[in-house]
């Protein structure tokens, strides 16, 4: 990884932080994009003792608002001469319905449209620095998980992991379509379970879910096991020419039905792209 620049999204904590830490060691430069600024300077210090010498950065945005998280991505494609990785990893799960700043249900906001909009607007970047990666940290949490086109914001009803489920469903399903966009460019795109990890996830969703989270962590992997998979899939020459795939502990595993679903896919990325051009653009 000397001299590649990485993009990485919930790289402040958990398996993000993890990878990104591990990634600086390889040698990449690691730039963060973040909100809570007190967490950033502890990343990014144990980032810089793990990769000393090279300028590792941070950026500041909330991935809930598509025009925050549009503004992020331009500002780093204009800085940053190249993207050799593009690592999207943020992600949380909530107890209540929430909304977020463009009226989008939260957690489809994070967990999916924050990846839809960043990566296009990194996408010329990614290209103009081939061979290039985007890795999307996906979940087990999508079997079983269905995606309603006519309630894709959960307002008939709401379950916190069910609505999560179906975000991670959208991963895979965003995965598998954007691969198919990038055929031939030089880009791959994967996704990943990196499995039930003892991190700060699910800590601030509120209610019974809040509640239950410590004692279901006591069965969980340690964030370097659940990392290990991420840095495979941003480092590896193993995996240079495969995109579009699904995995789990470095190798690729079948999703579920639902998660194969080319129309699906191509139908959430038409509404996703809707949804983003709804939101006016900002200077």
């Amino acid at each position: 990884m000397d001299g590649k620049v990485v993009v990485i999204t919930g790289g402040t904590s958990g398996i993000g932080q993890v990878a990104a830490t591990e990634l600086a060691r390889q040698g990449a430069r690691i730039v963060l994009i973040a909100r809570d600024r007190a967490r950033v300077a502890q990343a990014l210090a144990d980032i810089c003792r793990a990769g000393p010498g090279v300028a590792h950065r941070a950026v500041y945005a909330d991935l809930a608002s598509i025009g925050q998280t549009r503004r992020v991505g331009r500002e780093i494609a204009a800085a940053e001469p190249r993207v050799d990785v593009l690592i999207n990893n943020a992600g949380a799960l909530f107890n209540r319905r929430r909304l977020s700043p463009d009226g989008l249900e939260m957690t489809f906001a994070v967990n999916h449209m924050a990846y839809f909009v960043l990566t296009e607007a990194l996408m010329p970047t990614l290209a103009g620095s081939t061979p290039a990666r985007i890795v999307n940290t996906a979940s087990g949490a999508h079997q079983g998980a269905k995606l309603d086109f006519d309630d894709l914001q959960s307002e008939r009803a709401y379950s916190g992991f069910q609505v999560y489920g179906r975000s991670k469903l959208c991963n895979i399903l965003f995965t598998r379509e954007l691969a198919r966009h990038l055929q031939g460019s030089g880009v791959t795109a994967n996704c990943l379970h990196p499995g039930f990890v003892a991190t700060r996830f699910g800590d601030g969703s509120g209610g019974l879910l809040q509640a239950v989270m410590p004692i279901a962590k006591l069965g969980a992997i340690s964030p370097a096991k659940g990392a290990g998979t991420i840095v495979y899939l941003a480092s590896s020459p193993e995996v240079a020419s495969m995109s579009g795939l699904y995995f789990y502990r470095d190798r690729p595993e079948t999703p579920s039905p639902e998660a194969r679903d080319d129309d699906a896919a191509a139908r959430l990325w038409a509404e996703s792209a809707r949804l983003e051009a709804a939101v006016p653009q900002t200077v």
